[in-house]
């Protein structure tokens, strides 16, 4: 018989904190995808002074990003690699101010979404990830995160 692991609230708060950022990280790519389209992206990355072709990896980074986050398989360690993705787009914003509703989008939406990645890569993923249910079916009940 395995013995069920009871959970701090602080777990579920981990929880929601990685949805939420997987379903922004989803919907950021997707708009460099619908909306932007991915060559429109790369002209823009050009013309911030990164090279164009960055906005493909870009993309797929955010979108298998999010998708692990949702999910929560390695959620800690798909958290950290988004940094440096968001921390380059908090550059480009520096000099337009603050706000993000200014003209040519502020400095603090970004920074903020650099510094919830780098929340839950400190606490852990919380519950209901498909990475925990998969190590502890495969452990054979042992605690393998």
């Amino acid at each position: 018989m395995t013995e069920m692991k009871e959970h701090h609230p602080a777990d579920y708060g981990a929880t929601l904190l990685r949805l939420s950022l997987g379903v922004m990280w989803i919907a950021h790519a997707l708009l460099k995808l619908l909306v932007f389209t991915l060559p429109g992206t790369a002209q823009y990355f050009q013309s911030v002074g990164f090279p164009a072709f960055l906005a493909y990896p870009v993309f797929a980074l955010e979108l298998t990003g999010g998708v692990a986050l949702v999910l929560g398989i390695y959620a800690r360690q798909a958290a950290l690699l988004l940094v440096p993705v968001m921390a380059a787009a908090a550059s480009v914003h520096f000099a337009n101010g603050w706000v993000h509703t200014s003209p040519g989008g502020g400095w603090e939406y970004p920074v903020f979404l650099v510094l919830a990645s780098v929340v839950l890569w400190l606490i852990g993923d919380g519950v209901f990830t498909l990475r925990r249910s998969l190590l502890w079916t495969l452990s054979g009940g042992r605690d393998a995160s």
